[in-house]
């Protein structure tokens, strides 16, 4: 799947939220400070940039990012199939306590990998 085309197009390039503004106003910032100062940064250890700055290791990074980003969304969305089914069946509380943990715990570090693909973009594009 990595190598097709709707890959390569569009999942590659997935930017829910392009503004700066409204990323900081939602509060990405926060969750990152969370992801580098917690332990969250040492679940993927890929997502680092060790050594030098170059344009082979940004494109790995990337690439890592947008995996780990795809991973997160289909998270997300298998679970709020289950936030749906509780809303169903008359279990609100339940189910809202599965949509807050599934918001920070799937989509927010979704929404900080675009971020952060971004980011490595503007870097590509201004030194190499």
């Amino acid at each position: 799947m990595v190598k097709s085309k709707f890959h390569q197009e569009y999942l590659s390039n997935l930017n829910f939220i392009k503004s700066d503004v409204i990323n900081k106003i939602i509060g990405i910032g926060i969750i990152k400070w969370i992801v580098i100062n917690t332990f969250f940064k040492n679940f993927n250890p890929k997502l680092k940039l060790n050594g030098e700055i170059s344009f082979s290791n940004l494109n790995l990074l990337r690439k890592e990012m947008t995996k780990s980003e795809i991973d997160h969304l289909i998270g997300f969305a298998y679970i709020m199939i289950f936030v749906f089914i509780k809303i169903f069946s008359q279990e609100y509380l339940f189910g809202l306590v599965m949509l807050v943990i599934n918001i920070l715990m799937n989509l927010y570090p979704s929404l900080l990998q675009q971020h952060n693909k971004r980011r490595i973009d503007r870097l590509r594009s201004k030194y190499f």
